[in-house]
């Protein structure tokens, strides 16, 4: 087998990003990119058409608005081979319409308590996200069947900033102390990780403990 390298972007600005309020009368599904998160997404698109070349790219996307919108605007054309939606890539569920009061205490209790455990009303921790991620990550080198004798591939995931941090975790192996000291990736910003296997070699330390190791690019900035 040869290369697998995965790339995972943030999504654009979303109304959200710089409105709280706007959870009070919009579903975060629905939040549309602002014009600076599509100008970000034009950004972030213009580096990725770099790094990718010619080479094919397999997509798979958030349910989210502003997900779909970051992937239109990323402009990657025919290098894009195939696109699932993925719902199991989603933001991390903080209930239905919020209350903005409720909303601020809930973040400040979260600060407080740890993203990785705290379990937002009606909604769900961050270990929660991890789960449904893992399942994901798990199958993600054979979701296609006549990719199996694939020598080199990439793979974008187009999700959310904390989603962006799990997977990472889960692939890299990293402690539930070492996800809380990272903070989420701008907007508009994305990690690469390569997964060299040489001779079927087992040296990871990530996911289930299993295969060879992953090399992530650059590291995530941590809080302040």
């Amino acid at each position: 087998m040869g290369r697998m390298r995965l790339i995972l972007i943030r999504h654009g600005e979303s109304v959200g990003n710089v409105d709280e309020s706007a959870f009070c009368l919009i579903p975060d599904h629905a939040m549309d990119l602002t014009d600076v998160g599509v100008q970000q997404a034009k950004d972030a698109g213009a580096r990725l058409r770099e790094l990718l070349g010619p080479q094919p790219v397999d997509v798979f996307v958030s349910p989210y608005r502003r997900t779909w919108q970051t992937l239109e605007h990323l402009a990657l054309g025919s290098r894009i081979r195939r696109v699932r939606e993925e719902p199991r890539l989603r933001e991390q569920d903080w209930g239905n319409l919020q209350d903005l009061a409720s909303q601020q205490r809930q973040k400040r209790e979260r600060n407080a308590f740890g993203h990785f455990f705290y379990r937002l009303d009606s909604g769900e921790s961050g270990a929660d996200v991890y789960d449904r991620l893992t399942g994901f990550l798990t199958g993600l080198t054979s979701p296609w069947a006549d990719d199996a004798g694939e020598q080199d591939r990439t793979v974008l995931l187009v999700t959310h900033g904390l989603a962006m941090r799990l997977a990472c975790m889960a692939l890299m192996g990293w402690t539930v102390s070492e996800f809380e000291a990272l903070s989420n990736p701008v907007n508009g910003d994305f990690r690469v990780l390569t997964r060299l296997d040489t001779n079927g070699s087992s040296t990871g330390g990530g996911l289930l403990g299993l295969g060879p190791a992953w090399v992530l690019d650059r590291p995530f900035d941590t809080w302040k």
